[in-house]
């Protein structure tokens, strides 16, 4: 009877540690918001995103993830969005994340997924082409004042985000560096905004396949545009509203349409590599996305958008070494419409001409 008794003694003991242990839990998942503590800097470097753009994503989220009851101490609006952009922010481990906000790794998945899934709703309201001829006009003239090529309207490339391979023999998604990833394709504007991104093809799509299957590449075929160009590299076709370098260049003029070519579409290849070291959860020595490739795509898009809204609001990058990842153009597309092609190669001389 005696042993009886202190056994639940014991137990008791061990009950009240748990309690108390649930309480400063609790405390963590109701009331957790570090923007009450951190600096205006220190807040950027933690999520990417000054005060006001996390407040007002707070505004966005908070009525789609705020839990109708108290039961089980449901973590705050602000909790889950803080978790997933940490994640974004960091692409450390769901476990690790979890370990510096004092969540589970289940639950900072959770948060992962219902903040993404919300705000990639939102996707055309900050990632769009210039709509107006007023909004064409002024991207032609800005790009035009970096090297001189007329009529520009976007940049546009591909890059390889990193993903765990979904069924680990599918060689669909290994791209022609030798791993798993997605090749999603961006189109960037004068500012370094995102203004169209592709990402659901795998890593074997080729480049030119991805534009020619893309709104904004049938939009540009269809002369939705007007006049207006975008250029690509060498992975993509030559079309009249596509602009891609002379291969091998036989005169002063195309070296110096080269030339320029190359320092306008420098600015997808800056903004490519400010995204992945905003977001490390996109650069592949964080490991990439361990999701499957449909969450993956948009994680992808949502860290996009917000690549956007830190850009509009002047968010300055961390500190950190500069993105070292080389995303080489892929070899040239077959060529199989001729007239398309006869029609960007009278573009492009127009464009030469004037480097002479």
């Amino acid at each position: 009877m005696a042993g009886l008794l202190r056994l639940i003694q014991m137990n008791q003991r061990i009950r009240r540690r748990r309690s108390r242990l649930v309480i400063i839990n609790a405390e963590l998942r109701v009331r957790f918001n570090p923007l009450d503590i951190l600096s205006d800097g220190e807040v950027l470097l933690r999520y990417r995103l000054p005060r006001g753009e996390i407040l007002g994503l707070l505004d966005i989220v908070s009525p789609l993830i705020t839990r109708a009851t108290r039961r089980n101490y449901a973590l705050s609006p602000m909790v889950q969005l803080l978790a997933a952009l940490r994640f974004y922010a960091t692409g450390s481990f769901l476990q690790v994340v979890g370990d510096g906000i004092g969540l589970s790794r289940a639950a900072v998945s959770k948060c992962v997924a219902a903040v993404t899934a919300i705000l990639a709703q939102h996707a055309q309201q900050h990632i769009r082409v210039a709509e107006t001829p007023q909004q064409r006009l002024t991207e032609n003239v800005q790009f035009h004042q970096v090297a001189g090529i007329p009529r520009v309207i976007g940049v546009v490339d591909g890059t390889f985000i990193p993903i765990a391979n979904p069924t680990l023999m599918d060689a669909a998604f290994i791209c022609r560096k030798g791993y798993s990833a997605l090749n999603v394709q961006v189109v960037v504007d004068s500012k370094g905004l995102f203004i169209d991104i592709v990402a659901k093809w795998p890593g074997s799509a080729h480049d030119a396949f991805i534009w020619a299957d893309s709104a904004v590449g049938r939009d540009a075929a269809a002369g939705v545009f007007g006049r207006g160009i975008f250029l690509g590299d060498s992975g993509y076709p030559l079309r009249s509203y596509l602009l891609t370098p002379v291969a091998n260049p036989a005169t002063a003029a195309e070296e110096n349409y080269n030339k320029a070519h190359i320092r306008t579409r420098g600015l997808v290849e800056r903004v490519l590599g400010q995204w992945k070291l905003r977001f490390r959860c996109l650069h592949r020595s964080a490991g990439g996305l361990r999701f499957t490739p449909e969450r993956s795509t948009r994680v992808i898009v949502v860290t996009a958008i917000l690549h956007n809204m830190a850009v509009r609001a002047g968010g300055y990058l961390p500190e950190e070494e500069d993105d070292d990842e080389d995303d080489d153009a892929n070899p040239p597309p077959p060529e199989g419409r001729a007239e398309l092609h006869r029609s960007g190669l009278r573009v492009r001389q127009t464009v030469i001409n004037l480097f002479v």
